[in-house]
């Protein structure tokens, strides 16, 4: 890894100047970010990290005047060709030639493996991680509420396969519950067996909507409770009903996560765990958890002083389970099944409470592996319509923004003829969506627009597209480089060292998505390094040089254009080859 033999190196001599183990230093020591300034330092060492101020209250000159003493000590050597102190850092230059060589080789030896077997990652440990994530109710059409809940259930997924840990993927689907007796006498009344064959979704929202209209009776509220009791009861004929909806819905979905480029290792759903959440009402008895109301609902005690200042209910007065007591029996089923080192849900922020109280019963259940569950929450999308109106329907998005991509590939005049231009506009489509969602803080709500979205300049999707095809499209125009044929010294003009000094950078940037599951730090250093490349794309042409300063640049180009790849893979972007 190009960026560790740096800092191992850095870390070698500072270890005998700080009196310190090299493998202590080495997350000390950080890429610094491209600046317009030019002439800055590859690598920083922050002195506040390798020094004890904490008894002192240690004021900002203090550590300048550290920083300026421990760089005095410093030697440059083959590595280093220039050591400087900055406020509170010590800045480190790399040698230009070695730094270019290091870098190309390592690039173009690991390719879309790349940064992600740096030793940052070292210290952490494989495991076996379930994420729950996207989990639509099924009978309804996929909600774009869903949407956030897939992309980021399958960024999340994708990077920890990539750093070599073990993932199992599972929906949880909304399969169980009232609504399905009120379903079900809707389907009985207006159902229509090839309707449902030939667009099942479709048409069970319609028969939804149409029994909806009609619940207001007292009577269909009394079929749609008869019936779904006959569900519960496991009645052949309601549950062979209840299984073509459930077997037709997740037809559908796979069908629209194909599109998205997602998939499942599991498809498990609320009612798996009818019959394991009277079990777990069972445990709770046993241990003294539940407690009963007047009204005769099951609740458990989560507050401290045990007053029932916070509780939450997990029966009802007849009996039956609650959505948190099957997603107890879930959670349970699960570990005993995997016994995984993690469980990721990946929901809305409107859940927090849920799942802050499913961790709690978990932990009073005796369950100490409740500390290794997380939620991932995200906030909400806002204002996202379609030129028909508000949008409900995720696949309406995905139509949207093929058609208006393919328009505006239409309209482009860059736009080069492609083999298939419906799947390169529905690719590129699906980055503008990813990249609006995944620019900011995940818990924040945002204000979706098509215009940004699709703007082929500033930081977008479509921007990262086209970069990537054009870095393509120079490769096949000149041919594929070996780095054996290339010369560094060629590769040492401004632009030439930015994307190089970015490339340092790319392994601190997937560490650091690792550690807090931000996808928002991985695009913003996709976004410069696609900037970087336009800017150096047209201050080092190609076309037209010298031979050796041709394919050195080819060399360069190559290997900003795997990285890009490497982290859109990772987002849950297709790169395309040309647009």
């Amino acid at each position: 890894m190009a960026a560790c033999s740096f800092r191992r190196s850095i870390a070698s001599q500072l270890s005998k100047v700080l009196d310190l183990p090299p493998e202590s230093l080495i997350k000390s020591i950080s890429a610094v970010p491209v600046s317009k300034k030019r002439h800055v330092a590859d690598f920083q060492l922050s002195i506040a990290s390798v020094t004890d101020n904490s008894s002192s209250g240690c004021l900002a000159q203090d550590l300048h005047l550290q920083a300026e003493k421990l760089a005095e000590r410093l030697k440059c050597d083959a590595v280093v060709s220039e050591i400087s102190a900055g406020p509170g850092t010590v800045n480190f230059m790399i040698n230009r030639e070695l730094l270019a060589k290091t870098v190309l080789h390592q690039v173009l030896k690991d390719g879309l493996e790349y940064g992600l077997n740096s030793e940052l990652f070292s210290a952490v440990p494989r495991q076996k991680a379930v994420i729950e994530f996207s989990s639509p109710n099924i009978a309804k059409r996929f909600h774009i509420g869903h949407l956030r809940s897939t992309i980021v259930g399958n960024f999340i997924a994708n990077l920890k396969v990539a750093l070599g840990h073990e993932v199992i993927r599972i929906n949880y689907l909304g399969d169980w519950g009232m609504q399905f007796g009120l379903l079900g006498v809707g389907f009985q009344c207006f159902g229509n067996k090839e309707k449902l064959k030939s667009s099942p979704l479709q048409h069970l929202f319609e028969v939804y909507v149409q029994i909806n209209k009609a619940a207001e009776d007292e009577n269909t509220k009394k079929l749609a409770k008869d019936f779904f009791r006959k569900l519960e009861e496991h009645d052949e004929q309601t549950l062979s009903l209840w299984k073509q909806f459930r077997d037709f819905s997740i037809e559908e979905y796979v069908r629209i996560y194909k599109r998205l480029g997602v998939h499942f290792d599991e498809y498990s759903g609320e009612s798996f765990y009818q019959e394991k959440s009277q079990e777990v009402l069972k445990m709770l008895e046993d241990k003294g958890l539940l407690q009963k109301t007047i009204k005769g609902t099951g609740i458990v005690d989560l507050s401290e002083k045990k007053d029932l200042s916070s509780f939450s209910t997990v029966m009802r007065s007849d009996g039956t389970s609650l959505y948190i007591t099957r997603d107890l029996a879930a959670a349970i089923d699960r570990m005993n099944k995997y016994s995984c080192d993690a469980m990721i849900y990946v929901t809305d922020k409107s859940q927090s409470n849920h799942f802050q109280h499913l961790f709690q019963i978990l932990k009073l259940m005796g369950y100490d592996w409740a500390e290794r569950c997380q939620h991932v929450s995200f906030g909400l999308v806002q204002g996202m319509k379609t030129r028909k109106g508000e949008v409900i329907f995720l696949e309406d998005v995905l139509n949207e923004v093929r058609s208006r991509m393919l328009q505006n590939m239409a309209s482009a005049k860059t736009t080069k003829e492609t083999e298939n231009p419906m799947e390169t506009a529905e690719k590129v489509g699906l980055a503008a969506l990813i990249i609006q969602d995944f620019r900011g803080l995940l818990s924040s709500d945002y204000q979706f627009s098509w215009d940004r979205a699709l703007q082929s300049r500033g930081d977008t999707g479509v921007f990262l597209q086209y970069t990537h095809a054009r870095l393509h499209s120079l490769e096949q125009m000149h041919g594929k480089v070996q780095l054996t044929d290339i010369n560094v010294a060629c590769l040492q003009e401004p632009d030439a060292i930015s994307v190089l000094q970015h490339l340092l950078r790319y392994d601190e940037v997937l560490y650091r998505s690792s550690q807090d599951l931000q996808p928002k730090h991985i695009v913003s250093y996709l976004l410069t390094l696609s900037h970087l490349a336009a800017v150096a794309h047209k201050t080092l042409p190609v076309k037209a040089s010298a031979p050796e300063l041709a394919q050195a640049r080819l060399c360069l180009f190559r290997a900003a254009r795997l990285v890009l790849a490497s982290g859109m893979k990772l987002l849950g972007i297709t790169p395309v080859t040309q647009m």
